[in-house]
């Protein structure tokens, strides 16, 4: 009785650190093709420039792209894509009001994409690689252990590394236990616990279901169950957001997309952590130019799937206003 009590007493306390099988992208080009998010790489004027490329289709089925960067949103033009070639044509509004026109053509191979820009201002290299897209269960996770009349609050921490690993982290005031064999598949979560420490070894497998109401599992061991539900802290604000900033000089279109783990991208610049208290939302971008680092505050609030807010910088402010995408899958017949 003692050792189970105290079985139950660590894994309540526990923060567990997982690192686990790696979360690959699906293969084969001819599934997907170009569709999806490529983050790309360019040098202009001796500066590394980071954008994204969005492609995907309008409702009759043609190929769409969208150009998305720090300085805002352009449409691409005549995408074609088709045995491994890609081309496009981009145009974007110049400080004047003028419009700049530039072409692409690349390949795309072993989910690399290379080619070049060419237009006004000369040729310049244009490399990258598809993004790489977070497993649904990805998130901070609210959970509740339940012991028979007693609960117990733990957060549980799931995303990948660089290398497309699977992480997760169970965080509470006491303690650390380690997971291997963590394993995702179709909503299913499971993962071995192991404790090595001298006093309380002991080991146990947690088995949990995705579900639309959040996070239920269970841990279990030769020594009993605890039953494992949670939320996902957020969820409100987690998606993409297609956002409409005004200013001085008039109103251009932005992007924001906010990863389960709560960092961000706000066009193609990382936000490292966004905060949500209530129906308030903030964060913060730095970014750096020579010597100089410039800053970047955004403060608002989400309600209905509707965002509206302003962004401060050092030369003034923008207001934005903004609204989630919500994506409908179709139904596969039985």
């Amino acid at each position: 009785m003692r050792d189970q009590r105290l079985f139950r007493a660590v894994v309540v306390c526990a923060v567990v650190v997982v690192s686990g099988q790696a979360w690959t992208q699906p293969t084969g080009q001819g599934r997907r093709g170009i569709y999806g998010d490529w983050v790309v790489k360019s040098e202009f004027n001796g500066r590394t420039m980071e954008s994204i490329l969005a492609f995907s289709r309008d409702p009759d089925g043609n190929q769409t792209g969208q150009w998305i960067s720090f300085w805002g949103i352009s449409d691409l033009k005549d995408v074609q894509f088709e045995d491994g070639q890609i081309s496009f044509t981009r145009e974007m509004r110049g400080r004047d009001g003028q419009t700049m026109t530039s072409t692409f053509k690349g390949t795309i191979e072993d989910g690399k994409l290379t080619g070049t820009v060419s237009g006004g201002r000369g040729d310049y290299r244009l490399e990258g690689q598809r993004a790489p897209r977070n497993p649904r269960v990805a998130g901070i996770w609210d959970m509740t252990l339940k012991m028979e009349d007693r609960e117990f609050p733990v957060t549980l921490t799931i995303g990948t590394d660089k290398e497309g690993e699977l992480t997760a982290k169970w965080a509470s005031e006491r303690g650390e236990v380690n997971a291997t064999n963590i394993e995702y598949n179709r909503g299913s979560v499971t993962m071995n616990v192991k404790s090595d420490h001298p006093e309380r070894q002991w080991e146990a497998t947690f088995e949990g279901r995705l579900g639309q109401d959040g996070l239920m599992g269970t841990i279990k061991s030769e020594r009993g169950e605890i039953t494992a539900e949670g939320k996902r802290r957020g969820s409100e604000m987690i998606g993409t957001w297609n956002l409409e900033l005004t200013g001085e000089r008039g109103t251009r279109p932005q992007r924001l997309v906010i990863h389960p783990d709560l960092t961000a991208l706000y066009g193609a610049m990382p936000v490292q952590n966004v905060t949500m208290e209530g129906d308030k939302i903030n964060f913060k971008i730095t970014m750096s130019f020579g010597d100089r680092d410039f800053e970047m505050d955004f403060a608002g609030t989400v309600e209905d799937g509707k965002l509206n807010g302003e962004l401060t910088t050092s030369m003034g402010s923008q207001q934005v206003s903004g609204t989630k995408v919500v994506r409908t899958f179709r139904r596969r017949n039985p």
